[in-house]
């Protein structure tokens, strides 16, 4: 009786030293790049074009003439408050952000894609890996002491990455949509979306 018991028990905790580790490996898997040859032509970049690139501070050197994102991130929260005759009621709200930047470095056989709206202490964007014609997106924890970069566990509902080409070298143009929307938490939703474009480093 003492063995079939020891033995339920070891079953059950390899059980969830299991399914623990397929959820992390679920949690940091790769996702397929969609690629699209004529993306460059989209009127999103030409109008990129006729802007001059953000500088975020006063400090901050500005590497693009140009505009190189058109990107909104909409972070949004549901609060509780109490309404008339006291009845407890949700009120969406959310905030928007349109001052990201793109920069794209090359790093061994990885792409690292940084869409962020750092602003010298603090950023909320994102990095997009690039691995074997596969994409691992990754938050950027904007709770950092300057000149820190850390990132945030989130759990992503939708994810999807387009770029005109899947072989790229150093010094090659990059043109690139995201479509993103992840959980930071079980209040906070974040959605970010839009146009990128830049010179590999």
């Amino acid at each position: 009786m003492i063995k079939a018991l020891r033995f339920i028990i070891i079953f059950i905790v390899g059980l969830c030293f299991l399914s623990c580790r397929s959820e992390s490996k679920k949690v940091e898997q790769f996702e397929k790049i969609t690629v699209d040859k004529n993306l460059s032509k989209n009127k999103t970049f030409k109008l990129l074009s006729k802007y001059p690139e953000l500088q975020l501070f006063k400090s901050e050197k500005v590497e693009s003439s140009t505009r190189t994102a058109n990107i909104i991130q909409e972070a949004g929260f549901y609060t509780r408050f109490y309404g008339g005759f006291y009845s407890l009621e949700k009120k969406y709200r959310f905030f928007q952000f349109d001052d990201y930047k793109c920069k794209t470095i090359y790093n061994g056989d990885t792409i690292n894609i940084w869409l962020n709206n750092h602003n010298g202490y603090f950023g909320n964007g994102v990095l997009v890996k690039v691995f074997n014609n596969q994409f691992l997106i990754k938050d950027i924890d904007p709770k950092t002491l300057k000149g820190e970069i850390k990132f945030i566990k989130t759990h992503p509902n939708s994810q999807k990455l387009v770029l005109n080409g899947t072989k790229f070298q150093k010094n090659d143009s990059i043109y690139g949509f995201i479509d993103y929307n992840t959980d930071l938490d079980s209040l906070v939703t974040k959605n970010f979306k839009g146009y990128f474009k830049t010179k590999i480093k």
